[in-house]
């Protein structure tokens, strides 16, 4: 069964543009190292909650947005090689501009698949 990185991350509303061009930029380098799919969510509808939510998890501030991505990969094997190699693909490094967000306020994680709708 398929494996996902999932990500959660506050990104400044004004970077919109700069974020999708980034996140487009990556698609291609992270299919050619196994990822099946690559999807990228601006957040629409993100409510604030009494105990958590999107908001606290990522420190939102005023003016950003919250973007919830995933990385659909083969299997685990896969994800583990192919991260490791887009990790160290100069492709993927910031070039003098920086992010387009605040990578110290990002969540991710690695998650394997118990229940898919697709299967």
């Amino acid at each position: 069964m398929s494996y996902f990185d999932g990500f959660v991350v506050p990104v400044p509303s004004k970077n919109k543009n700069a974020y999708k061009r980034m996140a487009a930029k990556a698609v291609p380098i992270f299919k050619e190292y196994g990822a099946l799919r690559v999807v990228e969510c601006w957040g629409d509808d993100v409510p604030k909650g009494k105990l958590t939510d999107f908001h606290m998890a990522v420190k939102l501030k005023l003016r950003e947005t919250v973007v919830f991505s995933w990385i659909e990969w083969p299997n685990k094997k896969a994800r583990d090689s192919g991260m490791k190699k887009a990790m160290q693909d100069k492709r993927l490094q910031p070039g003098a501009g920086g992010m387009p967000f605040d990578g110290k306020r990002m969540i991710y994680g690695g998650f394997a698949a118990i229940v898919d709708s697709k299967k």
